[in-house]
């Protein structure tokens, strides 16, 4: 794909380091050899050493370079759970649950990030989707000024009327039934997932069946109201809504339907109103216009930490990998 070559040059250049922690799935270790030999970022595997090198040797790989710790014996243990304790003690975990949850992979990997030990982490060929956010959000926490943890898609299309483009689609795999705030949220942090991996400026369309008050509805209310939302933040970035798919892309369909919109016709980032939409949107796009969906990208997070289908490719690892260090990177000098 167009894409991924040029965000994976840009990725390297940021010299990060990511914790893969599920070690026992083979598509992991090979993905963490291609990262080394690619020299796109520094590896820490998380499991037994003597398991993860008799592993490799099988799978005929040379994790020369690559980190491997095992949360158990590691020196990072104590410290990671007084952390975890002190941030969930509210909700009842005493100091020896603390300790057990940290020993989890996930929740040690998740720590290695909130410690600033490694630049994020990427999890699920081995873990639901479920596990990886919740031993994120436990350990690493939203975003400051956000509420909301969502998800992006990046949808290259080679030809689009002529021409190349990347469209953003959100939120297509987290959050069900998002509130106004939480719509204005998913259009923030998709924003900052372009600006960080896509590199040009993001043009929101908060999507409807309705544009610009051509009908009404209590859905389309809401998507007004997430308009409303970033106005009153003031973003940072061009939007408009609520639109429909047509106006928000097609130019000759936007002079018509909303010829004062600043975005109407030159959309590049789509925020969809609920998670049905979003999921049959991008559905839709993949496999009856043949188009690769890289993603779910997870954003509004404190530190990236990114999910992974659990049908993953090897080159999906590697691929999400890239675009956790340029989310870590525009981050760190946010």
């Amino acid at each position: 794909m167009f894409i991924i070559d040029e965000v994976k040059k840009k990725a390297k250049k940021t010299k990060g380091s990511v914790v893969l922690p599920e070690s026992s799935d083979p598509r992991v270790l090979i993905a963490a050899a291609q990262i080394v030999k690619e020299d796109l970022a520094k590896i820490i595997l998380l499991g037994k050493e003597e398991k993860i090198t008799e592993d490799a040797k099988a799978l005929n790989l040379d994790l020369n370079g690559v980190t491997i710790i095992n949360p158990e014996t590691s020196e990072y243990l104590s410290a990671f759970a007084d952390a975890f304790y002190l941030r969930r003690k509210h909700k009842g975990v005493n100091p020896v649950q603390a300790l057990e949850t940290v020993k989890d992979p996930l929740y040690f990997g998740a720590s290695l990030v909130k410690q600033g030990k490694v630049s994020g982490m990427v999890a699920g060929a081995a873990n639901t989707t479920a596990d990886v956010l919740r031993a994120a959000l436990q350990v690493i926490g939203v975003m400051p000024g956000l509420k909301t943890v969502s998800s992006t898609f990046i949808m290259p299309v080679p030809d689009f009327r002529g021409e190349p483009k990347v469209f953003l689609f959100a939120d297509c795999a987290v959050v069900p039934n998002p509130t106004a705030e939480q719509l204005a949220d998913i259009a923030i942090c998709t924003a900052l997932t372009r600006k960080a991996i896509i590199g040009d400026e993001p043009k929101v369309a908060l999507l409807s069946f309705s544009t610009l008050g051509s009908a009404n509805d209590e859905l389309v209310d809401k998507v007004i109201s997430a308009k409303a939302i970033l106005d009153e933040r003031k973003v940072d970035f061009e939007y408009d809504g609520e639109l429909q798919l047509d106006a928000a892309l097609i130019p000759e369909v936007a002079i018509r339907k909303a010829p004062q919109s600043p975005i109407a016709g030159k959309a590049n980032t789509l925020i969809f109103p609920d998670l049905q939409a979003g999921n049959i949107g991008y559905k839709l796009v993949q496999y009856i216009g043949k188009i690769k969906a890289i993603g779910p990208i997870i954003q509004g997070l404190a530190a990236p930490a990114s999910d992974l289908s659990r049908g993953c490719s090897y080159e999906d690892i590697v691929n999400t990998v890239a675009y956790v260090l340029l989310l870590a990177a525009q981050q760190k000098y946010k």
